[in-house]
């Protein structure tokens, strides 16, 4: 009899750590997808690898339940034999994850209650809960069940309505500045607030009775020549001008031209 409950608790432990295997080695490439083909990877596959794990952890659950299963809480393991050494058959075992088996791996390996923090925080709220009269925790969770069902019924809600809120949304409030907006107006088509640039360089006096024709450049006069009398007239105030061949440009119209060319800004 009780070699027949041992080989049944060592076939339960092979087909365990054969399950367990096999959800490894999903999860693993199920992590390997995420770190090197996240930007190949769609929706539906990845719905498709939880499917998977969630799958093969039911199946582990059903095996550990079931009636044919030797319950493995009734099972104590006894460490025989503990050593600061490194243990390669057991590194080998448990994939370089535990290479020794001394007296400080062992109590986190082998312990079957919480750690004494985790036991101490539960102890606090469980002697909270206990303080909580019935009326109060009644309350607390009522609250908690009215938060939970309106984020329910958020989450639930069709898309279409909520397009429709967002839309609403954006035409009532404006989008622009009805101030803004005329002062821009205003600016292109009137030049209203725009300051008066010059360019930098000195700023040559013109003639009477004429504006610069370039802000910050010289007066450039201008020559009028009439071809039925034979008379040049120019701008400048009673300046006679000379009478030439016909033809033929006066000289001192040509000097006038000459030194206008050689002050223009851009013959300097």
């Amino acid at each position: 009899m009780q070699q027949r409950e041992e080989k049944l608790l060592e076939a339960s432990v092979e087909s365990l750590i054969s399950r367990v295997a096999h959800l490894k080695n999903a999860l693993h490439s199920f992590i390997y997808k995420l770190e090197n083909e996240y930007e190949r990877l769609t929706w539906p596959s990845v719905l498709d690898n939880f499917a998977l794990l969630s799958g093969q952890l039911n199946t582990i659950n059903k095996l550990l339940r079931n009636e044919k299963t030797p319950s493995f809480r009734q099972q104590v393991i006894i460490p025989l034999l503990l050593s600061p050494d490194r243990d390669e058959e057991l590194a080998k075992l448990t994939e370089q994850r535990v290479p020794v088996f001394s007296h400080e791996i062992v109590p986190d390996h082998l312990r079957t209650k919480p750690d004494p923090e985790v036991e101490e925080q539960e102890k606090q709220l469980s002697a909270e809960a206990a303080r909580i009269g019935p009326d109060v925790a009644q309350k607390q969770i009522q609250t908690l069940n009215k938060l939970c069902s309106n984020l329910l019924e958020k989450l639930n809600n069709p898309r279409d309505d909520r397009d429709a809120e967002s839309a609403a949304i954006r035409q009532n409030k404006p989008s622009f500045n009805t101030a803004d907006t005329n002062a821009l107006v205003a600016a292109v088509g009137f030049g209203k607030g725009l300051s008066k640039c010059r360019p930098p360089g000195p700023v040559a006096p013109g003639h009477p009775g004429q504006g610069p024709m370039m802000s910050g450049g010289p007066t450039l006069q201008q020559v009028t020549i009439g071809g039925g009398s034979g008379q040049q007239q120019g701008m400048g105030p009673g300046a006679p001008l000379q009478q030439g061949q016909p033809g033929k440009m006066p000289s001192n119209i040509k000097t006038n031209i000459k030194a206008a060319s050689s002050m223009h800004p851009y013959n300097r």
